[in-house]
């Protein structure tokens, strides 16, 4: 396999996995990783972005603490609107699709409230991974490094998948901002923006083995010559 083959298979093979082997994840490797994903572009190479990453006893106290806030009903207040406000098609459809496909592969119907909303709530506990990664921002960043950390998210997904990991990108953490930024003396003046589970996925669990569609090329490319 040439190098650009081992590429697209690293591309290709990334997803989102929402349940992890109980195998734990060296330092030095996390180190690796979010060391080469700091090459990610970085408009006028500010590297905006700050990274937690929260290990062994801290995660699972971090993790059972929102868990158990999440399943009680308990919210805090966003900080910022990640999703449309108004949802419209394509897009509700979309997202309509990759949710049920995923509560059908756990088994779980749409009447079943209570499940889907524990199964929500898996996302604080990192998913079950051994490592879990919390991004922040300095609260004066424009819609610019916003971009940039997006691109560094990315990145690192992709080094990790490289080295046979996998991960998830979970926005749901800025949900409980103000108690991660307690539980991790988070300063205030940087954002909760997401974080990140990684760790070995579980190769029989059935949430990591539906299918995710992607859109046909000719619907969102158009070429002007």
């Amino acid at each position: 396999m040439t190098r650009i083959e081992k590429f697209c298979d690293v591309v290709k093979s990334r997803k989102s996995i929402r349940a992890y082997l109980e195998k734990d994840v060296d330092r030095k490797l996390v180190e690796d990783i979010l060391q080469l994903a700091s090459r990610a572009p970085s408009g006028a190479n500010i590297q905006a972005w700050q990274v937690v990453v929260v290990h062994n006893g801290a995660l699972k106290k971090l993790g059972r603490k929102l868990f158990d806030m999440s399943v009680s009903g308990i919210k805090e207040e966003c900080e910022y609107q990640f999703y449309p406000r108004s949802w419209r098609e394509p897009y509700l459809a979309r997202r309509r699709k990759v949710g049920w496909d995923l509560y059908r592969a756990l088994g779980i119907a749409r009447s079943e409230r209570s499940k889907i909303e524990r199964q929500q709530a898996k996302n604080f506990m990192f998913f079950g991974a051994p490592v879990g990664l919390i991004f922040t921002m300095d609260r004066d960043m424009e819609l610019g490094s916003w971009l940039d950390l997006g691109g560094f998210i990315q990145t690192i997904a992709l080094v990790a998948r490289s080295f046979g990991l996998d991960s998830c990108i979970q926005a749901a953490f800025s949900e409980y901002h103000n108690t991660i930024s307690q539980e991790l003396d988070i300063p205030p003046e940087r954002q909760v923006i997401c974080g990140l589970a990684l760790g070995y996925r579980d190769e029989n669990a059935p949430e990591n083995n539906f299918p995710t569609e992607r859109v046909p090329l000719e619907e969102f490319v158009r070429f002007v010559e």
